[in-house]
């Protein structure tokens, strides 16, 4: 069967170990995100870091392999939603590591509505209560294109895919309520208008 491939590192660990700006924000990013530890943000800020060293040689670069390889990267990037149709290679230098974990399996369940957080969006997938294009995902940091995204479901057999399933009543409790305190505010707001007058 020959040699396993060896397990490479899919990050970099940052430079310095202690620079209060950095952790402090990536303490944002990993509550914001759901993510389990740094792990998984250093692969993103990695991934990113990739495709703007892309970009960097593909700007400089002027042959027509160098046309060809900007076509097939600008596709590509274009798949995943995280550049425009009329987008530069320019553009893929402003980038965030936000932009990268908004295409995240675990936030778009989110923000889809299936969840009511980001810690329980985790937990759904690794359960394997999510399909994508009718194949189960089990793995929260996978980049979604954008071509798949609105085929993100429950599995038939998930309990979640009951609409009168507790979890996804409450969501709906919630809704309605949001709807009757903006009514009341309104309410309020013509009495208090009327009394002026």
């Amino acid at each position: 069967m020959g040699d396993p491939r060896k397990q490479r590192k899919k990050y970099r660990k940052p430079s310095h170990p202690w620079q209060k700006t950095r952790i402090e924000e990536e303490k944002v990013l990993v509550l914001e995100y759901g993510l389990k530890n740094k792990k998984d943000l250093w692969r993103m800020t990695s991934k990113l870091a990739k495709f703007k060293q892309q970009a960097k040689s593909l700007i400089a670069k002027t042959d027509k392999q160098a046309v060809m390889e900007k076509e097939l990267f600008m596709k590509k990037l274009q798949k995943l939603s995280l550049i425009s149709a009329d987008a530069t290679l320019d553009d893929i230098l402003d980038l965030s590591v936000k932009d990268l974990l908004e295409r995240r399996l675990q936030t778009l369940v989110l923000r889809k509505g299936f969840a009511k957080t980001i810690k329980q969006s985790r937990q759904m997938i690794v359960h394997q209560h999510v399909v994508v294009n009718d194949q189960k995902l089990d793995v929260p940091s996978f980049l979604v294109p954008s071509a798949l995204e609105d085929q993100i479901q429950f599995v038939e057999k998930s309990p979640f895919s009951d609409p009168e399933h507790p979890e996804r009543k409450i969501e709906e409790l919630k809704q309605e309520e949001e709807v009757k305190e903006e009514v009341k505010e309104e309410v309020k707001k013509v009495k208090v208008v009327e009394v002026k007058k």
